[in-house]
């Protein structure tokens, strides 16, 4: 590829050596670790849905980003313990931004193993 560019381009920051072309903006991020992926999708979770969030139930890397479970309260009854919970799961990029997420499960409280 020679310095010229790419159409479009021009407006771009160049910098590096002119034969190997680079923009400033393409590496103007930073991978967020385990513990920030985690607390980010449980906020996701609380902003999307305006449900309680209990805590995180799994964090995995992949890929493109982190995966992460999120447990929140889906329906608040009397007594609390046939509470109505849901797990979702949050799919966020290698920076922190959100991706997609899904409920994969809905359950009671105390029955969310044995089913």
């Amino acid at each position: 590829m020679t310095a010229a560019g790419i159409r479009g381009d021009r407006d771009r920051d160049r910098w590096g050596d002119p034969d190997d072309v680079r923009y400033a903006d393409e590496d103007d991020y930073e991978e967020i670790t385990a513990a920030e992926a985690a607390r980010t999708g449980l906020q996701q979770i609380a902003g999307l849905t305006g449900k309680e969030p209990l805590g995180i139930t799994s964090i995995q890397p992949t890929d493109d980003g982190w995966l992460v479970g999120v447990e929140v309260v889906e329906d608040h009854r009397v007594p609390s313990s046939i509470d109505l919970l849901g797990l979702y799961e949050v799919e966020l990029d290698l920076t922190g931004s959100l991706l997609g997420y899904r409920r994969t499960r809905r359950y009671q409280r105390g029955k969310g193993d044995g089913g």
